[in-house]
């Protein structure tokens, strides 16, 4: 079993900057990839931001240039950094780490964490 438990979400003004940082505990031997989807009200769960096991990342075009996303090997934690907020980024933002293979088993399974809100006004 994986636990995701995030932090950083807020009130922040339009322009303003926030990190949310998500920490995965449990017995994981590999994974495929960790990340940040968001969902706003009424709308569907969309991606923002994924980085994968290897490195590879893949930004939404909406956050490109704004948002960057990092990961610590130490301690299984990703970021997000989020600078230029617009209103349109107020949303729930949900970590998710995919594809996780625990130690001496074969199955896989994709974990999300419970989501940190994020809102944007003035």
């Amino acid at each position: 079993q994986v636990r995701l438990v995030e932090s950083g979400g807020g009130l922040v003004q339009p322009g303003g900057s926030l990190r949310l940082s998500c920490a995965a505990f449990g017995s994981i031997a590999e994974f495929a990839s960790m990340g940040w989807y968001r969902q706003a009200p009424g709308q569907e769960r969309d991606l923002v931001a994924t980085l994968t096991s290897r490195g590879r990342i893949d930004y939404a075009q909406s956050v490109m240039g704004r948002f960057a996303i990092s990961r610590s090997n130490a301690n299984l934690t990703v970021y997000l950094q989020m600078n230029s907020l617009k209103p349109e980024d107020t949303a729930v933002y949900y970590c998710n780490i995919k594809n996780v293979r625990p130690p001496g088993r074969w199955e896989r399974q994709d974990y999300w964490g419970q989501g940190t809100q994020v809102t944007v006004s003035s």
